[in-house]
């Protein structure tokens, strides 16, 4: 008895968590479709209108490309980097490994607003400050982690016999990388390229740093109207962000696995 009571506590604290949880995104994505021109919940009506006025506002189309080549940036730096460290940390005696696994946990314990601040001096004085691809650049340096994690998944896995058998045939050490050794690693690098994809199209406090009043990313501008006037329009490019987180983190679900990838973070 004492049991079913403990498991109907559990369930029911449970269900309040993901109600929590899920009550943000229900709010944003319905008031997006609202016919008021203000966000009220519950909504009123039900229509496009919001969406199609953000896509033929001009500040979205600019701030939400600079998102896009500054998450470009961001992913393709990111792919030579994460392959060569999880092979490094992974397939090879290097000392010190543990305290640079520790190392790579820095970007989660500093708080991101420290190391805006940090690349913001530099930037300065190199005349980078609202330029987007350092941007991109500075978007990589925050969380290459997760992609050193994703690939290092495929790592674990890689059955080093198959390499092994490619050389006894005569294939050189960097035709068993490219035709052996990368194809194995490949579902950890895509599955790594879409989350850094995501991370540099989302990321908040480094971008508001280092971008300009002229020149913004998206989150830096959806930031700065609600400041001034909340709009459904708003929730409209919100949804849209919604939209691309799920369906990248179902594709990694897909390609390498939720459960496989947790175990390596």
């Amino acid at each position: 008895m004492r049991i079913n009571k403990l498991n109907l506590i559990l369930s029911l604290l449970g269900a309040l968590n993901l109600i929590l949880l899920s009550l943000p995104t229900i709010i944003v994505v319905s008031t997006s479709f609202t016919e008021a021109r203000i966000v009220s919940f519950p909504p009123k009506g039900f229509t496009f209108k919001w969406y199609l006025e953000l896509f033929s506002t001009e500040w979205f189309t600019k701030t939400f490309m600079n998102s896009l080549y500054a998450a470009t940036i961001c992913t393709a730096l990111s792919i030579p980097i994460g392959v060569a460290a999880a092979l490094a940390l992974n397939r090879y005696r290097i000392k010190g490994v543990n305290g640079i696994q520790i190392f790579l946990l820095l970007p989660f314990t500093v708080p991101l607003i420290v190391s805006g601040i940090s690349l913001l001096f530099i930037y300065v004085r190199l005349g980078w400050l609202g330029s987007i691809p350092p941007i991109g650049f500075a978007l990589m340096i925050i969380n290459i982690p997760f992609m050193i994690w994703s690939v290092s998944a495929s790592v674990n896995s890689l059955d080093p016999n198959l390499e092994y058998a490619a050389q006894n045939l005569g294939a050189e050490e960097v035709q068993t990388f490219i035709y052996v050794t990368v194809p194995s690693l490949l579902p950890g690098i895509i599955s790594g390229a879409l989350l850094m994809f995501i991370l540099g199209l989302t990321e908040f406090i480094t971008s508001m740093i280092l971008v300009t009043l002229t020149n913004m990313t998206l989150p830096v501008a959806l930031y700065n109207s609600v400041k001034t006037y909340l709009t459904p329009v708003l929730s409209s490019a919100s949804t849209i962000y919604i939209i691309i987180a799920v369906l990248t983190v179902w594709l990694v679900d897909k390609i390498i696995g939720l459960e496989e990838y947790m175990k390596i973070i």
